[in-house]
């Protein structure tokens, strides 16, 4: 299995196909195999990378360092298209993915040459709604139990299932300092930014040519308002309709897959071609727009 070590975190990652580089990043702390539909239509075209965030599927669990887990993703994400010499590429995903493409863009403006994003998540209640399942109930776990508890849990059992090599990782950690930056992860998680922890400012300057997806109102986690604030202060964006209706996210936002075409494989199974089309149209016009761009670190 392919891993890079990036600033001291080993990253799982895969690579399929040839053309321009799009990296994408799945929702949440999910794993790459969500995106393995769109990224199988993509790779007809396109070099196509999926990878597992820190502390997400394969790659290490590490609850340590100065910087929010969002930009910690964001860091080690360009810090792999430099490595693999895949930058600039397209960053495209959706939710924690959307967030974390951008901020990408934030703070390495010279691995991005476009953004895709869906459900964009971010505004007055998404980061308070969705702290709890992101760190508060670890929070909990630690201070009941101690780090043996916290590697009990379903999503930490899961990456030292994923990724045996997790639980010496997990269970060295100080209990103390672990509380101390899941807390402070939290915080930073919960404030009521208008893209998950990313200011106006860091949004004003993000330049590259961006399509923002709404999401799918009444979701307060992704809701409309939050594509549309990133539109309004992101200088070079589109703004289009959920790829979702009412009824369909109704279902999906619930997790019922009994709608039709879903329990097969996945949620984006049904709309791989839908985002595959769009995504490619966007890729092929910012290409025919550009002039030819060296690899950054060549």
């Amino acid at each position: 299995m392919p891993y890079a070590n990036v600033n001291g975190t080993n990253l799982y990652y895969e690579e399929y196909g040839t053309g321009p580089a799009v990296m994408l990043t799945p929702g949440g702390r999910n794993d790459t195999n969500g995106l393995r539909p769109i990224a199988a239509l993509l790779s007809l075209h396109c070099r196509v990378i999926l990878h597992d965030r820190r502390n997400c599927g394969k790659s290490d669990i590490v609850i340590g360092g100065e910087l929010s887990e969002q930009h910690a993703w964001g860091e080690e994400m360009a810090g792999l298209l430099k490595q693999i010499g895949a930058a600039p590429a397209y960053l495209i995903g959706g939710s924690a993915g959307s967030r974390t493409s951008i901020t990408v863009a934030v703070r390495h403006p010279e691995v991005v040459k476009g953004i895709y994003v869906w459900e964009v998540s971010g505004g007055p209640n998404s980061g308070m709604l969705m702290s709890p399942g992101y760190y508060g109930q670890y929070i909990d776990a630690a201070e009941q139990g101690g780090m043996a508890a916290v590697a009990e849990t379903d999503f930490f059992a899961q990456r030292i299932k994923d990724n045996p090599s997790n639980r010496d990782r997990l269970m060295s950690m100080d209990v103390k300092e672990f509380l101390s930056v899941m807390r402070r992860w939290q915080a930073e998680f919960a404030r009521p930014n208008p893209v998950g922890d990313l200011t106006e400012e860091e949004l004003r300057s993000v330049t590259c040519p961006t399509v923002l997806l709404e999401g799918n109102t009444p979701d307060d986690v992704h809701h409309v308002s939050a594509a549309e604030n990133a539109h309004r202060l992101m200088p070079n964006t589109e703004l289009r309709p959920s790829a979702w209706t009412h009824e369909e996210w109704g279902v999906i936002g619930q997790h019922d897959h009994t709608f039709a075409g879903i329990a097969a494989t996945n949620r984006y199974s049904m709309k791989a071609p839908f985002y595959a089309a769009q995504i490619l149209e966007f890729v092929n016009k910012v290409e025919a727009s550009q002039p030819a761009t060296a690899q950054v670190g060549d």
